[in-house]
């Protein structure tokens, strides 16, 4: 019998050692939306992440699980010495049919990818390299944080700094530029774009409320469809979200778009 326990014991070690650690997460809602003028229409959505740790090294699957499981991401990311090593595992179908959203009018093929990053004595910079030869270069030198990749379908650009209160970003994408400032008056988080895009986030009596308003958006047919994306004509639209935290665990939300004059109620819970 001792011995019987014993091998029992030993197994049971040996098992959880080859086990790692185990982490799930994952969100759940229902919504409610009237449509404005259209049918109004009910919709469902869960996701689950399955997140897996052996030593330095994770695993990651998620998963939109509310009519049938349908994988989202696979990820695999290690370290080896002064590399870290990701690798992409999952090559989704990155079209649209919805062409008032905007986006790839067609699959742009293979979208798995492995990356390499070196972390090593070199300034305050880290050098990334993936599978398609494109080089990227990251660092922040005095508050100002900089990444800049070399690719064959375009070289690209960001920076961002806090300055005087101010959070600004700036992006050159293959010789286009784009900005974004973001500030706090008088409680109200207030981010604006160089799309003329707004938006206030403030709080209301234990409400979060947010305010969009997204400017006309032309029609656009990039040379490059590789790395950029067609986009569709869409009306300037303004969203109003109020959204709170419930004891239960569980979040209520109330959103009317202007676009449709549709309001859509919504009830969710992360974990």
């Amino acid at each position: 019998m001792k011995k019987l326990i014993a091998l029992f014991a030993t197994t049971a070690v040996a098992s959880g050692s080859a086990m790692g650690a185990i982490a799930l997460s994952g969100t759940a809602s229902v919504s409610y939306d009237d449509k404005g003028a259209a049918a109004s229409a009910t919709t469902y959505d869960a996701d689950l992440t399955v997140t897996g740790t052996a030593g330095a090294t994770t695993f990651t699957q998620s998963m939109d699980i509310d009519t049938a499981v349908g994988v989202t991401a696979t990820t695999l990311a290690t370290t080896v010495g002064p590399l870290t090593v990701s690798a992409d595992m999952y090559d989704e179908d990155d079209s649209t049919t919805v062409t008032t959203t905007g986006g790839r009018k067609t699959d742009s093929g293979d979208n798995r990818s492995v990356t390499v990053s070196l972390d090593a004595p070199l300034g305050d910079a880290t050098i990334g390299l993936n599978d398609g030869g494109d080089v990227t270069v990251t660092g922040t030198f005095s508050g100002v944080t900089v990444a800049h990749t070399l690719s064959d379908d375009g070289d690209s650009t960001t920076g961002s700094a806090s300055i005087a209160g101010m959070d600004i970003s700036l992006t050159n994408d293959d010789g286009s530029t784009t900005w974004t400032l973001g500030t706090t008056v008088a409680g109200t988080a207030v981010t604006l774009d160089s799309d003329a895009n707004v938006t206030a986030t403030f709080g209301v009596t234990g409400n979060t409320v947010v305010v969009t308003h997204t400017s006309e958006r032309a029609a656009t047919t990039p040379t490059n469809t590789n790395t950029h994306w067609n986009t569709s004509q869409k009306d300037a639209f303004t969203t109003i979200a109020v959204s709170r935290d419930l004891t239960s665990g569980a979040a209520i939300s109330a959103t009317y778009d202007s676009f449709d004059d549709a309001l859509t109620l919504k009830a969710s819970v992360a974990f």
